[in-house]
């Protein structure tokens, strides 16, 4: 199966320049393609996904991968599917957050000089940090009438709010990006975001003003979840890459927990599993919604990808103690990132009662209804349910040698450390 008809399949062709010339193209030779990644942060969340596995598809389909990262672009800042102007961040910390995102895809592409197709990373800011204003604006800026850009729905949407005289020149920039690539890596194809439609388009124009090579452009769908809440979003923030950001606990749960109506598009957009197989689990979903094995399998596929083997296998550990109850089986580090968001208390006193320490961690609001929580059998310490309103908390064994993990209830945990 040709890689557009994979995309297709997997819904991941948004709009294309030219579908049949694009795929004459890939069938005929080996392509190479770009797409661009603006270090607004220090690393990339889990939007960034859908454009890095679509570039890491190419590669296994043969073709060479470009990886820009906007050191350049990212002083600027992008108005598409933007609301207002970006606060603008000073060189220092762009560079560093380029270093950062650099190392982050270096984990999705492959990058050895063993293959016929090596990926590469590419920074704008090699290119963009030395340009001449004069020059630039004659060589490039003729290309590109204000009324061509205004007609772009990245700018014409930030009109009646505004949009400054920096954001406006981004189209520019990143249209000289692909000229520039086009001209230094023979790169004929840029791929992104459908809000990048417009800074694509406008790159072709430049491309077929200034060169006389054919090159394309393809969008990817803006990724959405069916109840209308934005992807990649929870009450905690932003799903990063970064498992300092986000655990890869929690990064799995993210995923686990997808719904019903969204988890075989997920399957299909964010893992290389067969389309057979797919269709296996579709049909899992239909008849044994209850097993929820198309989320375990997308769990697990995303997981491993983003975070490795042994972080998946760790966020299966903790998963498992978590329901079945054995929490005593995690280790130090599994119960830090397993209990990373729930209520936590630091205490020095040794000799605390349960009862004094379901106040402490506002597992009670009252000694009285501390007393009958642990009568009801309503608390756990550590996995087991203590139902002695005179037990002292420390007698109860710590785990990881400094932790009292106590729970009220099903699902309302608190972590205790002592010091």
């Amino acid at each position: 199966m040709s890689i557009l008809k994979d995309l297709e399949f997997r819904g991941l062709l948004h709009q294309i320049t030219d579908r049949e010339g694009l795929d004459k193209k890939l069938s005929e030779e080996k392509v190479v393609l770009y797409c661009g990644f603006d270090p607004t942060a220090d690393s990339l969340h889990i939007g960034s996904l859908l454009p890095i596995l679509t570039l890491r598809r190419f590669q296994l389909a043969g073709h060479v991968p470009l990886a820009l990262v906007g050191g350049g672009t990212g002083l600027i800042g992008d108005p598409s599917g933007k609301a207002n102007e970006r606060t603008l961040n000073g060189p220092e910390v762009v560079e560093a957050w380029s270093q950062s995102i650099k190392s982050q895809l270096s984990r999705f592409l492959d990058f050895s000089e063993k293959l016929d197709n090596p990926a590469e990373l590419v920074n704008n800011y090699d290119w963009l940090g030395s340009l001449n204003v004069i020059e630039f604006l004659r060589d490039v800026g003729k290309n590109f009438t204000v009324n061509y850009m205004l007609a772009k729905d990245s700018v014409d949407s930030r009109i009646t709010k505004g949009i400054s005289f920096t954001e406006f020149s981004y189209m520019i920039l990143q249209s000289y990006d692909f000229l520039k690539l086009n001209e230094t890596k023979n790169c004929s194809v840029q791929i992104g975001g459908s809000d990048q439609w417009g800074n694509i388009t406008a790159g072709l124009e430049l491309i077929g003003k200034s060169t006389d090579k054919r090159a394309y452009g393809v969008t990817l769908p803006l990724v959405t979840k069916s109840d209308g809440q934005k992807f990649g979003k929870t009450e905690g923030g932003a799903i990063w890459l970064d498992a300092t950001k986000t655990s890869p606990y929690q990064f799995y749960q993210f995923w686990v927990n997808t719904h019903d109506n969204d988890v075989v598009r997920f399957l299909k957009y964010f893992t290389f599993i067969s389309h057979e197989a797919i269709a296996k689990l579709e049909d899992e979903v239909k008849q044994q919604p209850e097993k929820r094995e198309a989320q375990k399998v997308l769990a697990r596929e995303v997981t491993k990808l983003v975070h490795g083997e042994e972080a998946l296998q760790s966020s299966l550990n903790i998963t498992a103690a978590l329901f079945s109850g054995h929490i005593q089986e995690l280790t130090r580090t599994e119960i830090e990132e397993a209990f990373k968001d729930v209520p936590s208390t630091t205490l020095e006193q040794a000799d605390i009662t349960l009862v004094d320490l379901l106040i402490a961690v506002g597992a009670a609001p009252s000694k009285r209804q501390a007393r009958q929580d642990i009568e009801s059998g309503a608390v756990t310490v550590n996995g087991v349910k203590i139902t002695q309103v005179d037990a002292v908390a420390t007698d109860l064994g710590k785990l990881g040698e400094s932790y009292l993990i106590v729970r009220r209830g099903k699902k309302n945990y608190f972590l205790v450390q002592f010091a």
